[in-house]
């Protein structure tokens, strides 16, 4: 049947006009006021919709807008709130004002709107949010997937079930893209021999327009149109599909638009196609591919999340060169080139796969892991992109995540920030002052505060069990979970290198814990297995039935359907939260953020973030043994230091009491796990040092690049030219000293000389250098140091003699040698770069 299809939705008193307009930009969802505004209307159909907001919009009775368009008191709301949003979101400049493009598979904004799977998608939606705070020209671009990720149902034996409930696009805050001439925008790419067409949608993040593609629409095949339907769904012929949709297609959407961003981010490498689209669009131009290639590398960044192999996606050369084979030819250049560009140099003899981290680190001048930690592993890791560099120098740095601070306050914790912690506190605040003003809130108050928080989890997590047959009836006769108990939580992503059942190795000493009358602990779990990690999904499972074997299941609850909501309920009230992966393999994490903003403490092992954060006055630490090899004597070990801490230090610090029956030096802890993630962990910092770091920089070498119709590109070209055809005939040899390197003593200088033979290269066009710094048990150099040499004579034709004098001014041992570079910095961040250094 053939039908007409349209909506009625209830007609909006001119009074309340601002709502429908504030109902379709997510900026209410981080202001309390304007989450008061839906509220007040009827709080019951909020909950019911669980907060999504144009749903609301269209299921309030008519009755009910009549009467609020003369009620005073929330008239005088609305202006307020719309006196904020005005403030905070002035007029769209337009895509064309748009200078910084970022690129996610995810998008964590609000429960509500379900493109999200777990902590990258959170983070993504976190750094909109902040460059929304802070006024940033930046647009950015995801899938809008019609059935997200998936819904979580545990079955009677705690087996995990996922449900795949449509989004109803109707009932979200969307607004098709429309042309500069009014039309509805829809993009197409290539794949293979056939023509993928996606919708763009836009949902306004504050000041940023997040542009969604669609392909469940008519102009697309069946085994199209479900290229947007599941997150993290399906094969590789299905991840690729949509890897090639977010990259490729997602910068023609930005073209479509009329944006031509400087600098575009690579958040993962899920988006790592998208520098093919950048230099199709430069061909398209009119500007040949090898100086596109240079403009498009140079103003690209890619941040690295995981340093679990899963994470890092890779595809069958035989799988992927079909797809790309129409892309190379629209750029100009030979599919096989694309292809080695995501594989390591040493590998590409016999490589059967391209990586797309391998693609996006190539493809890009800035490059970053997500904690000071994982910068040092994802360097590790990825060395072999730059053979002749060693670890200390090779060029991934380091941002460390952040939360959006106003999403994930409790409001009682909010209402005290305010009263005690003065204006923008959300946004950074001094650090002094900020451990001042924190010191200032009586304890008192903040332990109310708190315990009221922890009284709302517990609430919520009685109606979330009671709501699930299959787990209520084994609860019978017992009542969940004490208000003023010991409650720590421990809620992610149930992969098994996060260990969530690591407490089971023990359980007598589980249930010792769990049975303790005197002082008793109480453990809330929640997290998704991936719907293909039976594993993971055994974990989840494990839990549940030792609850219910052993008769703890008041004690030791698993929450179903970990999302925004449940995670925000959480990070609010628990007392502690637990995080116990095996290091190094989480790179960063950020629920301990979130928790640590609202006071909770964290115990975790040293990994991510935490390794950076850990104090005593903040939290505890989990002793780990990196000297284990098999990861069950890992396990065991680091379980027992688990029980260790929680005994011997948690335990008795929560019970401790002293004046008004306060946890004295508890409440310490707390203030500091305060102070120290509202100064350090934010996003707002985080993505003021994107900007600093990275964006700046980048928006600033495009233009460069680009000025005078793109005559510094064009050089670059050239460079790189002579560069490649010469660079193998430069030698060097190993430095003379002038004194015995072996009777060496700080205040005292060496003179340091080399010959070099610079081939069909000339002494302009390169440095020499004195390679130096302390060096570990293998004598690799660990934090290398630079010294220019001096050219002193010409021994004969390009042959010449160079030396430095280098000062010691520090105790140790050292190693030293020199090498031949580029001058200047132009190449390095490039792959594999430029180094000669002298043979063996």
């Amino acid at each position: 049947m053939n039908l007409k299809l349209f909506n009625v939705a209830p007609s909006i008193p001119e009074e309340l006009k601002f709502l429908e307009t504030l109902s379709y930009n997510m900026w209410w969802c981080w202001h309390p006021l304007a989450i008061e505004l839906f509220l007040r209307i009827d709080p019951n159909l909020w909950r019911r919709v669980e907060g999504n907001s144009r749903r609301f919009m269209n299921m309030i009775p008519q009755e009910r807008l009549e009467e609020l368009a003369h009620d005073r008191s929330y008239l005088q709301t609305l202006r307020a709130v719309q006196e904020e949003f005005e403030r905070d979101v002035p007029e769209d400049p337009g895509f064309a004002a748009r200078r910084m493009a970022y690129f996610s598979m995810e998008f964590g904004i609000h429960e509500s709107i379900r493109i999200f799977s777990g902590g990258l998608g959170i983070l993504s939606g976190d750094h909109l949010k902040a460059a929304s705070d802070l006024r940033l020209p930046l647009v950015s671009v995801g899938l809008l997937y019609r059935q997200g990720y998936f819904r979580q149902v545990l079955d009677r034996n705690g087996w995990q079930i996922e449900r795949y409930p449509a989004n109803e696009i109707n009932h979200m805050p969307l607004i098709r893209a429309r042309d500069a001439r009014g039309r509805s925008i829809t993009i197409s790419i290539p794949l293979m021999d056939k023509t993928l067409y996606a919708a763009v949608w836009l949902l306004w993040v504050g000041t940023i327009p997040l542009v969604l593609l669609d392909t469940e629409i008519a102009e697309n095949p069946p085994e199209f149109r479900e290229i947007t339907w599941r997150l993290y769904g399906g094969d590789k012929t299905m991840r690729i599909r949509q890897e090639l949709l977010l990259g490729y297609g997602g910068y023609k959407a930005l073209i479509a638009l009329g944006c031509r961003p400087e600098v575009c981010h690579m958040n993962e490498g899920h988006a790592a196609f998208m520098p093919l689209a950048r230099l199709e669009e430069l061909v398209r131009n009119g500007i040949d591919a090898e100086t596109a290639l240079e403009i498009v590398w140079r103003t690209n960044v890619f941040t690295t999340h995981t340093p679990v192999p899963a994470g890092n996606e890779v595809f069958e050369i035989g799988l992927a060169r079909p797809y790309l084979e129409p892309i190379a030819r629209a750029i100009g250049i030979d599919v096989d080139r694309i292809i080695r560009w995501g594989v390591p140099i040493g590998e590409r003899e016999h490589a059967k796969e391209m990586s797309m981290t391998v693609l996006g680190l190539r493809m890009a001048n800035y490059s970053n892991g997500v904690s000071r930690l994982h910068g040092e592993v994802a360097r590790a890791m990825w060395k072999n992109l730059w053979p002749q560099r060693s670890v200390a120098e090779i060029p991934i740095t380091h941002i460390t995540n952040g939360v959006h601070i106003s999403s994930w306050v409790a409001p009682r914790m909010r209402e005290l920030f305010d009263r005690y912690l003065g204006a923008n506190w959300a946004l950074g605040a001094d650090a002094a002052q900020l451990c001042q003003s924190v010191s200032n809130i009586p304890d008192e108050e903040l332990w109310m505060a708190h315990e009221l928080c922890r009284q709302s989890v517990i609430r919520y997590a009685r109606k979330t069990i009671s709501s699930n047959p299959s787990l209520a009836g084994h609860c019978a006769g017992k009542t969940l979970l004490d208000p003023d108990a010991l409650t720590i939580g421990f809620a992610r992503r149930f992969a098994t290198y996060k260990r969530g059942a690591l407490l089971l190795r023990d359980p007598a000493r589980l249930l010792a814990l769990l049975t303790n009358k005197a002082r008793p602990v109480q453990f809330v779990f929640a997290g998704k297995a991936h719907p293909a990690d039976d594993a993971g999904k055994k974990l989840i499972q494990n839990l549940v039935l030792f609850a219910r074997e052993h008769g703890v299941q008041d004690r030791l609850l698993f929450l179903e359907d970990y999302d925004i909501a449940l995670a925000r309920k959480l990070v609010q009230g628990v007392d502690v939260w637990l995080n116990n992966p095996r290091r190094p393999q989480e790179a960063s994490g950020t629920s301990g953020m979130k928790a640590a903003v609202n006071g909770v403490i964290n115990c975790s092992i040293l990994d991510g973030w935490w390794a950076e954060a850990y104090t005593p006055e903040c939290g505890w630490a989990i002793r780990g043994n990196e000297n284990y090899t098999n990861d069950d004597d890992a396990d065991n070990f680091e379980a027992q230091s688990l029980f260790t801490v929680l005994e011997d230090e948690i335990i008795p610090c929560f019970y401790e009491r002293g004046a008004g029956d306060l946890p004295t030096r508890w409440i310490q802890i707390m203030k500091g796990s305060i102070v120290m993630s509202l100064g350090n962990f934010s996003s707002a910092r985080m993505v003021q040092e994107y900007e600093d770091m990275f964006y700046e920089p980048a928006a600033a070498a495009f233009r460069e690049l680009t000025r005078d119709n793109n005559a510094l590109a064009v050089q670059l070209v050239e460079k790189k030219r002579r560069l490649v055809n010469h660079f193998n005939e430069l030698r060097i040899n190993n430095p003379t000293a002038s004194a015995r390197l072996e009777n060496i003593h700080i205040g005292d200088t060496i003179v340091l000389s080399t010959e070099v033979d610079f081939g069909g290269l000339s002494p302009d066009e390169l440095d020499v250098e004195v390679y130096y710094g302390t060096v570990d048990v293998h004598n690799e150099i660990l934090e290398g140091h630079v010294q220019l040499m001096q050219q002193v004579r010409q021994i004969e034709g390009n042959r010449y003699q160079y030396s430095c004098r280098l000062e010691c001014r520090a105790s140790g041992r050292f190693g030293l040698t020199t090498r031949i570079t580029p001058k200047g910095n132009d190449w390095d961040n490039s792959i594999p770069g430029f180094i000669c250094w002298p043979k063996d």
